[in-house]
């Protein structure tokens, strides 16, 4: 396994990585403030088995074979930028409810889970930032460099899952700051919903490395 200095490194670099509001965060706390933080929590449980599967590409070294084929790189981008615009879309027509007073039926725990899990799958992102990032925190001298990748992606996903939910229970609880009619009104569903395609938009415009 590596040095302690150099897992002290990564999880330094990784905690100022992770808690720099990025894509992911963005999802989490827009999940919070919709329908609270247990909404939020479910979410970045989600974005976190996702990033397992990323994990796992990068220890086998498929990541590798992904940034590598135009082909396989295309599939991936184009499923996940898909997948995420039609998120936006249903989210921003959703049913409108038929009385006023009364809100949009909200997103169950295991669909706010089971998004989660699919949206940090295919999103091309994850694998080009473990291929960049974990390399850099790997001793060759010190083991089998498999196990080492396995280990410090483990360790980023057990740090983004407490950053994650750490921003969760913030904005849950910021959604109480606001006024009833904010909350039961439009904006929430507008807002996630141009997340959405913000973050497919986002997934199109993403480039193999050369």
């Amino acid at each position: 396994m590596p040095s302690g200095a150099l897992l002290f490194g990564f999880v330094a670099a990784a905690l100022v990585v992770l808690l720099i509001p990025g894509p992911g965060v963005l999802y989490v706390v827009a999940q919070s403030v919709g329908q609270g933080h247990r909404a939020g929590l479910a979410s970045a449980l989600g974005l976190s088995a996702g990033a397992l599967v990323h994990v796992a590409a990068a220890t086998a070294g498929l990541s590798a074979i992904l940034l590598t084929s135009a082909t396989a790189f295309g599939i991936v981008k184009v499923l996940g930028a898909g997948y995420l615009i039609y998120l936006g879309i249903r989210t921003l027509f959703a049913g409108r409810p038929t009385v006023s007073t009364e809100a949009s039926t909200p997103l169950s725990l295991y669909r706010l889970l089971t998004d989660g899990v699919i949206v940090s799958i295919f999103n091309p992102k994850i694998a080009v930032f473990f291929l960049a990032f974990l390399p850099q925190f790997v001793d060759p001298s010190r083991g089998p460099v498999p196990q080492q990748v396995l280990l410090l992606g483990l360790i980023y996903v057990a740090l983004a899952l407490i950053t994650d939910s750490a921003y969760a229970f913030l904005a849950g609880g910021s959604r109480h700051w606001l006024s009833g009619l904010v909350m039961q009104g439009p904006l929430p569903r507008y807002l996630t919903g141009s997340l959405y395609l913000g973050l497919g938009v986002n997934a199109v415009l993403t480039e193999r490395p050369q």
